[in-house]
C-alpha cells in the first residue's frame, strides 16, 4: 500500500463532497437539476503488467447532470411556466441562445418575456390578427399599446356585421304610412306615433370608432313589419335600397316564426318589398369619418319572432370592436399565449416553444439554470409543446429542483466517512514507514 492510492480517494472524495454540497445548496433552486460524481479506478500501465496487480487508487471520471421531472410547485403568477416532461426553454440574449427549466418570467420594459435578462422564444403572432408565424421563430414580445379595433362586418365570415333576435308584438296596432288625415306618414325619429318600437347597438368603423346605429319597426300590416334605421341620429329615409338605408320588411307565420318566403307588398307603393331576414346596411357618404368609407354590414333578424308578448330583444351580436389595451394574458398546455383586452377580445401574441437534445447531459452548464448545446449534445430539436416526445406546460406554477435532501443528506455522510477512510490509509502508511525507518 503507497500513499499514491490514500490521495486519489481524498481527491475524489473531496470532490464528490463538492457535488453533493452543490446538489444540497441548489435544492431550492427552481429548475435546477441535481448531479452526480461518477468514479472509475487507476492501474498502471506497462507492458510487463500482469494480471495480480493492485490498483493506484480512484479518479473522478465525470460529474453527470440527472435531468429527472422536479415536482410541480403552483403559484399565483400567470406567467410562472413549468415543463412536465422533456424539454428546455429556449433563451436568446446578444450572446446568443440558451437552453433553461427555469420558467419564473417576467415581462420587461419593452414587453418582452425574460428570464433573468435572458428573452423567451417562440413563434410570434401576427399583431393584428393574431395568426401565428410558425415558419421562424423569435423573441416573444407582448403588445405594448393599443391593439386595433375591427369594423362592424370586417370579420370575414358569412354574413359578417350585427345579429339582432328580438320578439315583436302581435297584438301592436298597425300604423298607416299613408298621409295625414287617414296615416302618419313618413317616420320621423323624434315622433314616436310614427313607428312601434326601437331600439340601438352600437357599431365600429375601420379605425374602431363607435357609432350608434337606432333599429325602428313599424307594424304596417298583419304579420308584416317595416324596418328602418338610423346612423348617429340622422333621420332614415324612405328610398328603398339606397346607401345610407336599411329598408325592408319582416315577414311572420301564423305560429309568429320568421317567414323568409313571402313577398310583402309596400303598402304606399303596393309594389313587392324586400324581404330575406338579413339586409345589407351602407352608410352615407362621409358618414364615419376618416375611416374606410362607406361603412357596409349585413344586419340578420334570423332568430326573431313574433309572439303576443311585449317587445323584447333577446340579443344583439356584433362582429366590430373598439380599440382595446391588453389587461392580461393565459398560456395553454401547448405553450399558446393568449392575451386579454380591454375591448373584451381575446386573439394569441404567440406560441412558446421547446427545445430537445440526443443527449442532455452532453449540455454545457452556463450557471444561472442555462446550458448550451455541444457536439455531444447534438443539436436542438425545436417544436412546440406537446408534440413529438415534448413535455407539456403548466401555467402558474414553476417546477422544483429535482435534488432529494434526504438521499443528499445519505450521501453526504458516505461521502464523508469515505473521505475518513482514505485518510486512514494514509495513516496507515505513515505508520508503516515509520517502523522502517525505526528499523
Amino acid at each position: 500500500m503507497g500513499f499514491q492510492q490514500g490521495l486519489s480517494g481524498l481527491s475524489a472524495s473531496s470532490q464528490n463532497l463538492d457535488v453533493i454540497g452543490n446538489n444540497i445548496s441548489n435544492a431550492n433552486t427552481v429548475g435546477f437539476k441535481g448531479s452526480r460524481a461518477e468514479f472509475g479506478d487507476i492501474y498502471a500501465s506497462s507492458f510487463a503488467s500482469s494480471g495480480n496487480l493492485s490498483g493506484i487508487g480512484a479518479k473522478v471520471t465525470g460529474v453527470a447532470q440527472q435531468f429527472g421531472q422536479g415536482n410541480i410547485t403552483t403559484t399565483d403568477n400567470p406567467l410562472d411556466v413549468a415543463i412536465t416532461g422533456n424539454g428546455f426553454f429556449r433563451m436568446q440574449n446578444a450572446s446568443g441562445v440558451s437552453y433553461t427549466r427555469n420558467g419564473q418570467f417576467q415581462v420587461d420594459n419593452n414587453g418582452y418575456i425574460v428570464n433573468g435578462g435572458d428573452k423567451l422564444t417562440g413563434y410570434v403572432a401576427d399583431p393584428i390578427t393574431g395568426a401565428l408565424q410558425t415558419g421562424t421563430y423569435g423573441p416573444l414580445q407582448l403588445t405594448v399599446g393599443t391593439a386595433p379595433g375591427r369594423a362592424t362586418g370586417g370579420s370575414g365570415v358569412s354574413n359578417a356585421g350585427l345579429g339582432v333576435s328580438l320578439n315583436l308584438n302581435a297584438s301592436s296596432p298597425i300604423i298607416s304610412r299613408q298621409p295625414a288625415p287617414t296615416g302618419v306618414g313618413n317616420l320621423s325619429i323624434t315622433d314616436p306615433s310614427t313607428y312601434t318600437n326601437s331600439t340601438s347597438t352600437t357599431v365600429y368603423d375601420s379605425l374602431g370608432t363607435p357609432h350608434t346605429q337606432t333599429f325602428y319597426f313599424t307594424k304596417v300590416a298583419s304579420n308584416q313589419w317595416e324596418v328602418q334605421t338610423s346612423f348617429d341620429g340622422a333621420a332614415p329615409t324612405m328610398t328603398g335600397n339606397a346607401a345610407g338605408t336599411l329598408n325592408g320588411y319582416l315577414m311572420f307565420d301564423s305560429n309568429g316564426a320568421l317567414d323568409t318566403t313571402t313577398v310583402p307588398i309596400d303598402p304606399i307603393t303596393t309594389l313587392a318589398g324586400a324581404n330575406a331576414g338579413s339586409f345589407t346596411y351602407q352608410t352615407p357618404a362621409g358618414a364615419v369619418g376618416g375611416a374606410t368609407d362607406p361603412l357596409k354590414f349585413t344586419v340578420n333578424f334570423a332568430k326573431s319572432t313574433q309572439f303576443g308578448n311585449s317587445f323584447g330583444v333577446n340579443s344583439i351580436t356584433n362582429d366590430g370592436f373598439a380599440p382595446g389595451e391588453l389587461t392580461g394574458i393565459s398560456i395553454g398546455n401547448d405553450g399558446v399565449i393568449l392575451g386579454n383586452y380591454s375591448n373584451g377580445q381575446s386573439k394569441n401574441v404567440g406560441q412558446i416553444v421547446l427545445a430537445d437534445f440526443q443527449d442532455s447531459q452532453g449540455l454545457q452548464s452556463l450557471g444561472n439554470n442555462r446550458w448550451r448545446e455541444t457536439a455531444a449534445s447534438g443539436p436542438a430539436t425545436i417544436n412546440t409543446p406537446g408534440s413529438s416526445n415534448l413535455g407539456s406546460l403548466q401555467s402558474g406554477a414553476v417546477e422544483a429542483s429535482n435534488v432529494d435532501l434526504t438521499a443528499e443528506m445519505v450521501n453526504l455522510i458516505t461521502a464523508q466517512r469515505n473521505y475518513q477512510a482514505n485518510a486512514q490509509t494514509i495513516k496507515a502508511q505513515d505508520t508503516i514507514m515509520q517502523t522502517l525507518v525505526s528499523l
